[in-house]
């Protein structure tokens, strides 16, 4: 990132400064609610972006914030788009978060950035399973739902952000323009034990683990080794369900190698093998308390011995054994109609009792300035036309 900042020193903001790998981390790891995504090793992964962290103190001089910072340049130009994926890492709870976000954004200006986005951590709405598996209908989506909680951190993040001239990345509808998802499917775990955790899920799902146990299925740790089986059964599930989520195989080496590579076994393949065979494949990313399902793949046959519900299973006893507090199943569509294609995954991640979480989503500003403005105005046609 050295060669894409020009100034120096005197010309940093005071409180907003570069930091060191080893730094960033031993703030990250004193943080309770730290993405996976604001991690040194995903700068790593994103070989497009060319990253960059930075830190702010307030008071005494210790980081009280710090970010991960992906640079893309815009074609023909010396000029960047600067993301932070679920960052920066931050206290949203600030009322003043102009003490620092202004010198954020002055720093981002000074690195070339004509326009950011960022993703706010704080929760906006969450709804309970039986709630929602109560509410389904011809239609229907999440957000004609009442909610179960309502976060008051979140909506006051939300109007900070708007009176200050931020923009809510596909409004205030369902955040299709988002790179991140907005609804996610969280279950908790802290203060609950492996019965409770049994007890939570349906019939259905109780069911069906026991049928893959009877039947012989087995849950194992994969290696690098056996990424291409995983990348085969994604191509596979991505043509049956109907997305394409546009990696390649060298994308999960990557990622598989970046990740274990800043902490040994930070990212897991698990594998539901029956007779000799990989059925069903799945990812898992740990940071801190926090455990990801990240991606899952699954084979087209064989599907009554109900691999994917027992690798699920052990993965949620894995992540509790780890001491995570939440096991986060990352993104589910928002409908709520049962003869929409996407409510599938929805309904399966709701049998496992937790939670749907309305994050705040993504957000984005310009940096200003006739240049910037116009920039900023051609990018926003550019993913309009995608």
């Amino acid at each position: 990132m050295s060669a894409l900042l020009v100034t120096d020193d005197r010309d940093q903001d005071a409180g907003v400064r570069g930091v060191g790998t080893a730094e960033y981390r031993s703030f990250l790891a004193s943080r309770a609610d730290v993405s996976f995504l604001q991690c040194p090793s995903w700068g790593d992964v994103k070989d497009q972006w060319v990253a960059e962290r930075v830190g702010w103190s307030l008071d005494n001089g210790e980081l009280t914030g710090a970010a991960q910072i992906l640079y893309r340049q815009f074609p023909g130009t010396r000029k960047y788009f600067a993301y932070l994926p679920e960052g920066p890492v931050a206290d949203w709870a600030d009322p003043d978060i102009d003490r620092w976000l202004q010198p954020l954004l002055r720093h981002l200006r000074r690195a070339g950035a004509f326009a950011v986005r960022i993703g706010p951590t704080p929760a906006y709405r969450r709804w309970d399973a039986a709630r929602l598996k109560a509410a389904t209908g011809a239609g229907r989506r999440i957000g004609d739902i009442l909610a179960t909680e309502v976060d008051p951190l979140g909506s006051a993040v939300a109007e900070r952000l708007r009176t200050r001239g931020w923009r809510r990345c596909g409004g205030d509808d369902d955040g299709d323009a988002d790179a991140q998802p907005r609804h996610v499917f969280r279950l908790p775990l802290a203060g609950r034990g492996t019965e409770q955790l049994w007890a939570g899920l349906n019939q259905e799902w109780r069911r069906n683990v026991r049928t893959a146990h009877k039947a012989g299925v087995r849950i194992v740790t994969g290696t690098a080794a056996d990424l291409p089986e995983f990348y085969r059964l994604l191509r596979i599930t991505e043509e049956r369900d109907g997305f394409r989520l546009g990696r390649s195989l060298a994308y999960y080496q990557r990622q598989y190698e970046a990740l274990n590579a800043e902490q040994p076994g930070r990212m897991r393949l698990c594998l539901a093998v029956h007779r000799g065979e990989v059925l069903a494949a799945h990812t898992m990313i740990t940071v801190g308390r926090r455990v990801w399902y990240q991606t899952g793949a699954s084979a087209d046959h064989r599907r009554e011995v109900r691999p994917s519900n027992a690798l699920q299973w052990q993965m949620i006893q894995d992540a509790h054994a780890l001491g995570a507090e939440v096991y986060d199943m990352r993104g589910v569509p928002s409908t709520l109609d049962p003869q929409d294609r996407p409510f599938g995954l929805l309904r399966w991640k709701l049998g496992t009792g937790g939670q749907v979480v309305e994050t705040l989503g993504e957000w984005e500003t310009s940096m200003g300035g006739t240049t910037n403005n116009a920039l900023y105005r051609a990018f926003q046609a550019y993913l309009a036309r995608r």
